[in-house]
């Protein structure tokens, strides 16, 4: 049935984002990416359970949508709130959820023994170097470039799409300086802190590094020199990861 073409296509697919270390996550590059995918899915299976009080998610006898769904439901319960989602389960799913466990035994069972699979992975310390879950962008100091992305800062803004923020930096080095950064800062208050986990938004930095160096209305002329400075060494003084492009006049080497 339709429940059970969606966990096994686009949720099994996915669910990878819970626990992997890194992506890819089915065909996203991003954990953030992937768990919104994985909710929105929940919610298209939430809409298809009827309302009429049943014990199943299909009527009063087990179907293969409870056989399929309900040992991945075990993670998902159990993972969510390690991303700081403690709301992910619709209504009736939880429902669903609650009283199959509670009322077959076979059910209960498959509970206790994916559960003990999963504080085995807990003991070892499955989740403490994941981002969203162990590693959380809100344990790093909050900076300018926050406020400046959230409109609290006015900036002028160059360049802007679902993931990259660019503007003019304010003490420009040259006569075309524009900074560019992830609306999302992933942990990354340096280069040095970059995992498998971040090479889409990388890429995306670089692409968007390119778009700007290419407009001339900006001042640029022919290229850019595009930097990141990482680190106090290097002269970073924002710890949120960002590139400089600089153009619009000859610009010598190396630097200082």
């Amino acid at each position: 049935n339709l429940i059970t073409r969606i966990h096994d296509m686009y949720i099994t697919t996915i669910q990878g984002c819970l626990y992997k270390a890194n992506p890819p996550f089915g065909i996203y590059g991003t954990r953030s990416d992937a768990i919104q995918e994985l909710l929105k899915q929940l919610q298209i299976i939430e809409n298809l359970i009827s309302s009429t009080p049943s014990d199943y998610l299909c009527g009063d006898s087990i179907s293969l949508a409870d056989a399929s769904l309900y040992p991945t439901m075990i993670f998902i319960e159990t993972m969510l709130p390690k991303f700081g989602i403690t709301d992910g389960i619709p209504p009736k799913l939880t429902k669903w959820f609650q009283t199959v466990r509670a009322k077959d035994p076979t059910f209960a069972k498959i509970y206790d023994e994916v559960r003990g699979g999963i504080a085995a992975w807990e003991s070892n310390g499955r989740w403490d170097t994941i981002h969203m879950a162990g590693l959380r962008d809100s344990d790093d100091p909050s900076t300018i470039f926050t406020k400046i992305i959230n409109r609290e800062i006015p900036s002028d803004i160059v360049y802007e799409d679902e993931k990259v923020f660019a503007f003019k930096d304010i003490n420009p080095a040259a006569p075309a300086h524009i900074l560019v950064i992830p609306k999302d800062r992933m942990n990354l208050t340096n280069l040095r802190r970059s995992s498998a986990e971040h090479i889409e938004i990388l890429g995306r930095l670089l692409v968007a590094a390119g778009e700007v160096a290419k407009n001339q209305d900006l001042g640029f002329i022919d290229g850019a020199r595009i930097i990141i400075n990482d680190g106090t060494d290097a002269g970073q003084e924002i710890p949120y990861l960002h590139l400089h492009v600089l153009g619009g006049r000859t610009l010598s080497w190396p630097p200082g």
